[in-house]
C-alpha cells in the first residue's frame, strides 16, 4: 500500500494528479484550517492567451475554521458564471466538446459542503482519465487532527498498513526518512518534470489547472504526461 496526502484543491495542476497516480490511496487533509488566497477553491485557466484565476465562492470563509466546516456560497449564479468563463476560454480547444460533460458535472455538483465538492471534482477527473485511485478524507475516516506533522502521517500509514508514503518534493525539509523508517514506512518524494503541450497560439503557459490539460489533450496523452515525474 502506497499513501499520499494533500489538502483538497479545486481542479489543481497536473503535478497534483501525478502525486495521486503514484499512490494506491490518496488522503485529503480536509480537517485542516482553510487558507484564504490559497488553492483550495481557486485555480488558473488560459483566457485570451494569459493565465486567468477562477474561484469557487465560499460562504463565510475563515482561516480559523477547517475546510470541512465550510460551505459553498448560496448564490447559484457563480456556477453559471464559471461555466461561461470556461466556454469563453476553451470553446475552440480541440477537446472542449469531449470534456464538456465532465466539467459541467464538476461545477453543477449539488452538494453544499466544500470538502465534498472538492473530493467529487477530484474523483470526476480520475474517472475522465480512467485512473484508479481511492480518495478518502481525514475528517470522515481518521479523525486524528490532534496529531501534528509526521506523527499524523504515520498514524494514517499504520491504519492503512501502508509501507510507502509519497510526498511532494517540497516536503524534503519537513519529513525525515529515518523517522519513517523506524515505523517501517519508506518515505519517497515526487518531483515533477517540465510538462508542455500545444495550447493553440503563443508560448506554452505551464502549471495551469488540470482543466487546461484536459482541453488540449486526450485522456491517453494526459496519462502519459502524468508519468512525467520522478520518485526520489
Amino acid at each position: 500500500m502506497k499513501i499520499a496526502v494533500m489538502q483538497p484543491y479545486f481542479l489543481p495542476y497536473i503535478g497534483y494528479f501525478q502525486l495521486m497516480a503514484a499512490a494506491d490511496k490518496f488522503v485529503t487533509f480536509d480537517d485542516v484550517n482553510y487558507i484564504k488566497g490559497g488553492w483550495v477553491n481557486r485555480n488558473r485557466l488560459l483566457l485570451n492567451g494569459a493565465p486567468h484565476t477562477f474561484t469557487v465562492p465560499v460562504r463565510g470563509a475563515s482561516q480559523n475554521r477547517r475546510i470541512s466546516d465550510h460551505e459553498l456560497a448560496d448564490d447559484p449564479g457563480w456556477r453559471q458564471n464559471l461555466l461561461h468563463t470556461i466556454r469563453l476560454a476553451y470553446r475552440r480547444a480541440p477537446y472542449y466538446e469531449a470534456a464538456s460533460g465532465f466539467f459541467e458535472r464538476v461545477i453543477l455538483y449539488p452538494g453544499v459542503q466544500l470538502a465534498d465538492f472538492l473530493r467529487n471534482s477530484l474523483n470526476e477527473v480520475l474517472s475522465y482519465l480512467a485512473l484508479d485511485v481511492d480518495i478518502v478524507g481525514t475528517s470522515g475516516v481518521y479523525r486524528n487532527a490532534h496529531l501534528k506533522g509526521a506523527q499524523r502521517i504515520l498514524d494514517i500509514c499504520r491504519r492503512e498498513q501502508a509501507r510507502t508514503y509519497i510526498n511532494p518534493i517540497g516536503g524534503v525539509e519537513l519529513y525525515d526518512r529515518e523517522t519513517f523508517a523506524r515505523e517501517g514506512v519508506e518515505l519517497r518524494f515526487l518531483r515533477s518534470r517540465p510538462v508542455a503541450y500545444p495550447q493553440g497560439k503563443g508560448e506554452h503557459v505551464p502549471w495551469l489547472s488540470i482543466l487546461d490539460v484536459i482541453m488540449f489533450n486526450d485522456p491517453g496523452r494526459i496519462r502519459e504526461l502524468i508519468m512525467e515525474r520522478d520518485l526520489v
